[in-house]
């Protein structure tokens, strides 16, 4: 069985599919971005500095919550793309199924588990004496919005890998929207303080987690629930963790490394630098959240394709992909170089904290070329089934590089008699820069994906 809706992956023009695909998840994206900074802006001038220390403490631990959602939704939205492009709709419904058993089962564990060691976990990451209340009360109440932040995701996913883009976008860009509303109104209006933030997001993603599994209750819906689906197997799930493995373990690393950098951070800089460091991440995040949109919409064309057995169109929309992340990133760089101050003053009046994210946010972001070069490359072999050169190309930044760098650039910076804290931002670039050279050479090791023709 095949349909309209993934007929047109391996017929329509790759630049026409790209932007059909990648637009709606760039949109949704950007609304997701905006909605996680309007948190901090909120937080910030409403609440206070230390309030954005305490919420940046949170990041590495929703990171890793969130970590055990795209192991599942990336997985089996990239094997969808790829079963569907051999035209198996029993073995697409089956996964979709497979995915929601492994979902509710293994973000339950994580939830109970955090609950349960909250506070040392946060102090882990982290958090001081002043910052841990600000953490503590966010994370109690958002920890059930996390899980259905992963539902919400999985469930999107695949449906962009079923032919809906546009409705992934709605139904994901409706959820943000909303959080930002109820942001506004929690914060400002009934002076809830970090709590209203923590209220909104839960709300919020608890309003797109209905709009999600409604749409595969539909009889009209290409893929959707039925009881064979939710029949467990064991191939199944080891498909989808064997892809979804290089994006869990980058946000695991991510989250360490926020953990080790918090502390260098606080070493060097106090609970302010790590604040700066917040701040410096939520325009960062900006950039990666619009190339992994355009990544998102490549996965379902390059997975549809690379199972169908079509190395020209995976070529070319691999090359368009490429150019077009590449292209955001040259973007940031100039305006994270040229107007960090301008930027800090969004998430911040204090001027201490200002001094200190002006400092930081050019180090952090004149390298954005070369992490959309990474961050491409990553997505692309995790959509095409090769797990271990996505794994190693995503870590290879994160904790290959960054890890030793933390420590060895402050050391540099202190024996030429420059400010440590520079040191410590300055790791980020140099492992930027490390980073892309290992995804080159790894991307010329698999050139022979662009020769594959399926059986």
């Amino acid at each position: 069985m095949q349909t309209d809706r993934t007929r047109e992956l391996e017929t329509k023009g790759i630049g026409t599919l790209l932007l059909m695909y990648a637009l709606p998840s760039v949109v949704s994206q950007i609304i997701s971005s905006v909605y996680n900074i309007c948190d901090r802006i909120f937080i910030g001038h409403g609440v206070g500095a230390l309030a954005i220390a305490g919420l940046a403490i949170t990041m590495p631990v929703m990171n890793i919550i969130h970590a055990f959602g795209t192991l599942i939704g990336v997985g089996a939205s990239a094997r969808m793309s790829i079963v569907l492009g051999k035209k198996d709709i029993n073995w697409a419904e089956n996964i979709l199924g497979n995915s929601m058993i492994f979902t509710v089962a293994l973000s339950g564990i994580v939830m109970l588990f955090s609950y349960i060691f909250l506070d040392k976990i946060l102090l882990a990451f982290g958090a001081t004496a002043d910052t841990v209340a600000y953490a503590r009360e966010y994370m109690q109440i958002v920890l059930p919005g996390m899980f259905l932040t992963t539902v919400a995701f999985n469930l999107a996913g695949i449906m962009r890998s079923s032919g809906y883009p546009t409705k992934s976008m709605i139904i994901l860009a409706s959820g943000a929207i909303l959080n930002i509303g109820l942001d506004a109104l929690f914060i400002f209006v009934f002076k809830m303080g970090i709590a209203g933030a923590a209220w909104a997001t839960t709300i919020s993603m608890a309003f797109a987690t209905v709009l999600a599994m409604s749409h595969f209750l539909k009889k009209s819906s290409f893929i959707r629930f039925r009881r064979h689906g939710f029949q467990p197997k064991g191939y199944i799930f080891k498909n989808i963790t064997m892809i979804g493995l290089s994006p869990f373990l980058m946000n695991v690393a991510a989250a360490g490394v926020v953990a080790i950098l918090n502390k260098q951070l606080i070493r060097y800089g106090g609970d302010l630098a790590v604040g700066a460091y917040g701040i410096a991440n939520s325009y960062i995040l900006i950039l990666v959240m619009l190339i992994l949109g355009v990544c998102m919409g490549m996965q379902p064309i390059a997975g549809y394709n690379y199972g169908a057995g079509h190395p020209d169109r995976l070529k070319k929309v691999y090359v368009l992909t490429m150019k077009v992340c590449v292209l955001i990133g040259i973007i940031s760089a100039i305006l994270g170089c040229s107007m960090p101050r301008i930027i800090s003053m969004a998430f911040t009046s204090d001027s201490t904290l200002l001094d200190i994210s002006q400092m930081a946010l050019p180090y952090l972001t004149v390298m954005t070329p070369l992490i959309a070069f990474t961050i491409v490359n990553s997505n692309f072999f995790q959509s095409i089934d090769k797990p271990w050169i996505a794994i190693v190309t995503s870590l290879s930044r994160q904790v290959i590089f960054l890890i030793p760098m933390m420590f060895v650039m402050p050391t540099i910076y202190m024996d030429l008699g420059l400010d440590s804290l520079d040191g410590v931002f300055c790791s980020c670039t140099v492992s930027d820069v490390f980073g892309a050279l290992l995804a080159f050479v790894l991307m010329l090791t698999q050139k022979k994906v662009f020769k594959y023709t399926a059986e």
